[in-house]
């Protein structure tokens, strides 16, 4: 860690997992440019704050310093990504606004991957005579897991979604699946997709159900997410057929895909080792003889089952229980509420 200043780690984690949360708030309107978070606190008291705006511009740290003003003089900035080094047609480097604001310390939560940007945006501040801390912020890192895991594995971040009995079937066996959640949790789903930049079902939940794939809120239906279709054969004009999951990589400005079903979908996106996140919701009924939720993903032992998922979050969303898995060895991605 460079120079820390007077503030505590603690202090430091704090401050940044704030502007994680509020980097959520940027997520998914900022594509192509990931969504970050920025705070400037003065004697702790918060005198900026930013998150990227919708199209990639202003950054989250252009939108703290206009709100700051002199006040980001020798003041602490935390942000969530390590500040922009290239200069651009669009804007100016963000690591050239802040030494001309002239803080005491940067607070950086995440160091770039992008070469444009890796390690020269902390160099720069650095030359300007204002102090670097980079804390590997977990909070950090999972705000920022789309960009990351682009960047990372060449693809997109993969939730898949999941609703199921209390016996884990998804459908009765004649195939009726309207309900098995309440409302609640059918509106919890809405907001999960409102973070996504686009949606996927197979080809038989597509001919089955028609579903209308968008987000269906108050005030957030224009963040429905493009919609995908898995499939070999079907024919949707208007929407983008994918012919199997690895195809996801080729996705232009995707970063968070939301995969909704059925049971084989489900099954080709795990066994095929492309889930980073799974979330479950759990209605207190029992179906007995039901359609499955996941299909075979060619388990070879029960040994190779274990360990691979670790428990991120758990709420209760009316009668229905809402839980969250993420890929064992990664961090959390954060729900956005």
């Amino acid at each position: 860690m460079h120079g820390a200043g007077g503030n505590t780690g603690a202090d430091d984690a704090r401050w940044l997992a704030a502007a994680a949360r509020l980097a959520a708030r940027g997520r998914p309107l900022s594509r192509p440019n990931p969504a970050v978070g920025c705070l400037i606190v003065r004697d702790g008291i918060v005198v900026g704050r930013g998150w990227t705006q919708p199209g990639g511009r202003p950054h989250a740290e252009a939108a703290a310093l206009a709100q700051a003003g002199d006040a980001a003089r020798g003041a602490t900035v935390y942000v969530t990504l390590e500040p922009c080094a290239h200069r651009a047609g669009r804007g100016p480097a963000c690591s050239d606004l802040l030494a001309e604001a002239q803080p005491a310390r940067v607070v950086i939560g995440q160091r770039d991957p992008d070469e444009r940007t890796r390690g020269r945006g902390m160099e720069r501040l650095s030359a300007a005579g204002i102090a670097v801390a980079t804390l590997g912020c977990p909070a950090s890192r999972a705000s920022l897991a789309g960009y990351l895991t682009r960047a990372e594995r060449g693809r997109p971040h993969v939730t898949l979604k999941l609703a199921t009995s209390l016996d884990g079937a998804i459908a009765t066996a004649g195939g009726e699946s309207r309900w098995i959640t309440g409302a609640a949790a059918r509106a919890h789903v809405h907001s999960r997709r409102a973070m996504a930049d686009a949606i996927l079902v197979g080809g038989g939940t597509w001919r089955a159900d028609a579903p209308g794939l968008d987000v269906r809120l108050p005030g957030l239906e224009a963040r429905s997410p493009r919609r995908l279709i898995l499939s070999r054969s079907i024919e949707a004009p208007g929407i983008e057929v994918l012919p199997a999951p690895q195809a996801i990589a080729g996705l232009d400005a995707v970063n968070y895909l939301y995969v909704e079903g059925g049971a084989q979908t489900a099954a080709a996106f795990l066994a095929a080792d492309l889930v980073d996140r799974i979330e479950l919701y759990r209605a207190p009924i029992v179906i007995g003889g039901g359609a499955g939720a996941i299909g075979d993903i060619g388990l070879a032992s029960l040994a190779a089952a274990h360990g691979r998922w670790h428990l991120a979050e758990r709420r209760q969303l009316g009668s229905d229980t809402f839980e969250a898995y993420r890929r064992q060895g990664q961090d959390q991605p954060q729900d956005g509420n």
